[in-house]
């Protein structure tokens, strides 16, 4: 008996055998599609991410190396070195706090590394973020060159007020330093605030050396005239007692002078 082929019987073979066909990057044609209609497969669509991919790292390099950013990467870089000679044990990360001091910018409390750090990581993403996002928008070169000039001023300014903000909850984390001791008042001139001076009663003020004043307990074992607003040594502390012994001083009188 002669077999009747079933009409698009034909067209549903030839649909599976395409379909079954081995990944080569291109399925092929559809049945009665043409030859314009292609079913890419994934060979494709990995090249067009990496294409993707490669536009992007691009961009981003562009707009590291570029104006303004370049500053902010520059210095970006100098920030990295450091903490890596601390990480190696080359160097402090407060080496500098002797040489230099934030409190007057609003920074005062943390490291000044730790401050100029942060202050310096934030202005670079700020200015990596603004160039990145300038850069999809067609302006001219006059346009650009000076919207970057605007923002290397900008950028800093803006961040250094949102480091005033985020340094402070680290204050605590670095202690200030401890005041000074009873000790470092031996040698020092001070002035007497009460009315007599001693075996048992006085006090005087002192002046420390970082500008504070302190009012100390003194005493003196003779009778020497130590009145308000008299000038005395302090010469000696006695930890007992927890005071100080004075004498009379006369500047004139002294070749060398002390420190107040």
């Amino acid at each position: 008996m002669r077999q009747t082929a079933i009409p698009g019987m034909m067209d549903v073979r030839e649909a599976l055998r395409i379909a079954l066909m081995p990944d080569t990057g291109t399925f092929g044609a559809m049945p009665g599609s043409g030859p314009s209609a292609v079913v890419h497969g994934p060979a494709c669509t990995e090249e067009r991410d990496e294409s993707g991919e490669g536009t992007g790292m691009r961009a981003f390099v562009e707009a590291s190396v570029g104006f303004p950013t370049a500053v902010f990467t520059a210095a970006l870089a100098v920030v990295v070195v450091f903490w890596l000679l601390v990480a190696a044990g080359v160097t402090d990360s407060d080496g500098f706090d002797a040489d230099a001091s934030l409190s007057a910018w609003g920074l005062g409390g943390v490291p000044v590394t730790v401050a100029v750090s942060f202050m310096t990581v934030l202005s670079w993403l700020l200015s990596l973020s603004a160039s990145v996002l300038s850069s999809a928008v067609a302006f001219s070169g006059t346009v650009r060159f000076v919207a970057g000039a605007v923002a290397l001023v900008a950028v800093p300014l803006f961040a250094w007020r949102v480091t005033r903000v985020a340094v402070r909850p680290f204050a605590r984390f670095f202690p200030d330093e401890p005041g000074p001791s009873r000790q470092d008042f031996i040698g020092s001139v001070c002035s007497i605030r009460t009315g007599r001076v001693d075996a048992d009663f006085g006090q005087a003020e002192v002046a420390a050396r970082d500008g504070s004043t302190a009012v100390v307990q003194v005493r003196q074992y003779g009778t020497d005239s130590l009145s308000r607003g008299s000038t005395g040594l302090l010469y000696a502390y006695d930890d007992i007692g927890e005071f100080f012994w004075v004498a009379p001083y006369d500047a004139a009188l002294d070749p060398q002078p002390h420190r107040d």
